[in-house]
């Protein structure tokens, strides 16, 4: 069985106007994602540039795998095909976020709420539920290739067109729900988009398997290009998966960074006040004690002062023995004392007068 089309020549068929369809519409999303880019760059917004090569990368490979030359047999053009269109392509456009660029670029009127309402609806919430979107995605793959739906579209090329459509869907579906990039309604939690992936992973694989056992049911193919075929299939599959753990794992990296600064900043936040009022009250009502003061000569090796004529006393003129310790006066005492210096002196002079 020969998996190329033959076109008749009276007119452009179903298959020519989907390979014409897909180039056109690849064209177009790429130059409206890349118009939406310049718009946020005019308006000071940040947009990273990889992205937009990315979304390019992607679109071109939708175009080039609906239109281009395939390199092999039938069957592993076929397959190069499959991995373009269902695994690889919707990657690059799923890293792209199409979807965040669509809502920023938006200004805000019914336009962006329906968009977002579209985002966020319950419909969409179930159909990005990992294991569903696995298995629209896979799933679908095993009826392809393990019933004679793939005898029966090589045959009639508007079925050829709706399954293509649906392996591009599907896989864009999956990865969309795998790397929890764009807002939904609800972004599952790493263990389950991780045991997902690896289902999915597991399913691809051993469909691999069987088919290099045996092919679809209904066809007849060489043998070297079925083994080769299904070598890509396998290989290849494996390798994009890879990707998609990868993006998984950096995702969740970068979300749990994030909370972890949020409750950083949260818990700082919290105990900053503490930091400055937390002491006790009677710890921050008592003054600090004063401290010695270094320039001041001690008592010991201070000369005892004798006083002037006047009766006026200073801190230095007093005797040592008696001083309160730490070098300070109280008022009273030095009131006291100097009272009895004055009256000593009083009755000093008074005994000495003459009558």
């Amino acid at each position: 069985m020969i998996l190329a089309h033959a076109h008749p020549a009276a007119g452009p068929g179903p298959s020519d106007l989907w390979e014409l369809a897909s180039v056109v519409v690849a064209l177009l999303v790429t130059v409206a994602y890349g118009t939406a880019t310049r718009r946020l760059w005019r308006r000071g917004d940040t947009w990273s540039w990889w992205r937009g090569a990315s979304f390019t990368a992607g679109s071109a490979g939708v175009a080039w795998a609906a239109a281009g030359p395939r390199p092999g047999g039938p069957f592993t053009a076929h397959m190069v095909q499959h991995l373009i269109l269902g695994m690889a392509a919707p990657l690059l456009l799923v890293l792209a976020r199409p979807l965040t660029l669509a809502l920023r670029v938006l200004p805000p009127g019914p336009a962006r709420r329906g968009l977002l309402s579209l985002a966020r609806s319950r419909p969409v919430g179930w159909l990005v539920f990992p294991p569903l979107a696995a298995l629209l995605d896979v799933g679908g793959l095993w009826l392809l290739y393990r019933t004679e739906l793939f005898s029966a579209m090589q045959h009639r090329p508007p079925l050829h067109a709706v399954v293509h459509a649906h392996v591009l869907a599907a896989g864009l579906l999956f990865t969309f729900a795998v790397c929890r990039l764009d807002p939904v309604r609800r972004r599952w939690g790493l263990p389950l988009c991780g045991t997902t992936l690896l289902a999915a992973g597991a399913a691809h694989a051993v469909l691999a398997k069987t088919l290099y056992a045996s092919p679809s049911p209904g066809t007849v193919l060489a043998t070297a290009d079925l083994h080769t075929g299904v070598q890509v299939m396998y290989y290849g599959g494996d390798l994009v998966e890879a990707a998609l753990g990868v993006v998984l794992a950096a995702s969740w990296y970068q979300a749990t960074g994030r909370a972890q600064r949020h409750r950083r900043r949260r818990a700082d936040s919290a105990h900053g006040p503490r930091a400055v009022t937390g002491a006790p009250a009677e710890l921050e009502a008592a003054p600090p004690a004063a401290a010695p003061s270094a320039a001041a000569p001690s008592a010991a090796a201070r000369p005892e002062a004798v006083p002037e004529r006047s009766g006026a006393l200073t801190a230095d003129a007093q005797p040592a023995v008696g001083r309160p310790s730490g070098g300070t006066f109280g008022f009273a005492e030095v009131a006291r004392q100097g009272s009895q210096r004055l009256r000593s002196s009083t009755g000093a002079d008074t005994a000495h007068r003459p009558r």
